[in-house]
C-alpha cells in the first residue's frame, strides 16, 4: 500500500505511449481508477493561423477531435474508469492550475528526456510543471535508446 492509495491523482497526456503508461503507473499507484483523472492541454488557436483563417477550425471541433481519439486510445490500451478532460492554454501552467482548483494530491506526468538544443527547442511542459505545482509531482523519466 502506497501513501497515495486512495488519492486524487492528476495525469496530463500527450496521447504518445509514455504519456498512456502513466495512466496505468497512476491507477496502480492509488488503487482506484475513479481518483485518476487524465487531462490533454490543447495550444490556443492563433486568429491568423490556416485552419481559422480559411477552414473553420474552432476549439469546439479541436475538443471533440481529443475526446473521440481518447476514448479510442483508453479502449486500445485497456483504460477504463479514469475521468477525462481537454484542456486549453499553456500546458505547464494549464496543468498546474487545474491540479490546484481540483485538489489533486499528486501528479503523474511522463519526460519524453529531451536534452540539450531539442529541450531548448520544444521546451518542457514537465518542468513547468514541477515549478508550478500545488502538490507532489512525480516526473516518469524514459531512457535513452
Amino acid at each position: 500500500m502506497s501513501y497515495f492509495h486512495g488519492k486524487k491523482i492528476l495525469v496530463p497526456v500527450d496521447f504518445s505511449e509514455t504519456s498512456l503508461e502513466a495512466i496505468k503507473k497512476a491507477i496502480e499507484i492509488t488503487e482506484d481508477p475513479a481518483l485518476v483523472t487524465v487531462v490533454h492541454v490543447m495550444i490556443p488557436l492563433d486568429l491568423v493561423s490556416p485552419g481559422v483563417l480559411f477552414g473553420g477550425l474552432t476549439d469546439e471541433k479541436r475538443t471533440d477531435h481529443v475526446n473521440k481519439l481518447a476514448k479510442e486510445e483508453f479502449a486500445k490500451h485497456q483504460i477504463e474508469g479514469i475521468t477525462f478532460e481537454t484542456l486549453i492554454g499553456d500546458p505547464g501552467i494549464k496543468i498546474a492550475d487545474y491540479a490546484k482548483e481540483k485538489g489533486m494530491d499528486l501528479i503523474v506526468i511522463p519526460s519524453h528526456g529531451y536534452t540539450g538544443i531539442t529541450r531548448l527547442a520544444l521546451g518542457s511542459v514537465a518542468e513547468r510543471v514541477l515549478r508550478h505545482a500545488p502538490c507532489p509531482t512525480l516526473v516518469l523519466r524514459q531512457p535513452k535508446p
